[in-house]
């Protein structure tokens, strides 16, 4: 089964920066594929995510919130 990572992000965000270079390197390192979107472009998405950010979707569910939890995201991508 095929995943796809999603990170709800949003601009000047620090943890949410720390959180991008965590997927980066874990989808690297499974080969799943992943992206980005600013909560802050889309009003729905600002209204859903607000100050939560960031989000983690796994396959458009969500995951977790504020930090990666690496073993349990290696865990869902397994």
């Amino acid at each position: 089964m095929s995943h796809h990572v999603t990170l709800m992000s949003r601009v000047d965000c620090h943890a949410c920066e720390r959180a991008r270079a965590d997927l980066e390197r874990i989808c690297g390192e499974l080969g799943v594929p992943w992206d980005v979107r600013d909560v802050d472009a889309d009003r729905e998405l600002r209204a859903e995510y607000g100050d939560r950010v960031p989000v983690i979707l796994v396959d458009g569910e969500e995951h977790g919130y504020w930090s990666v939890e690496e073993d349990r995201l290696r865990a869902a991508l397994a």
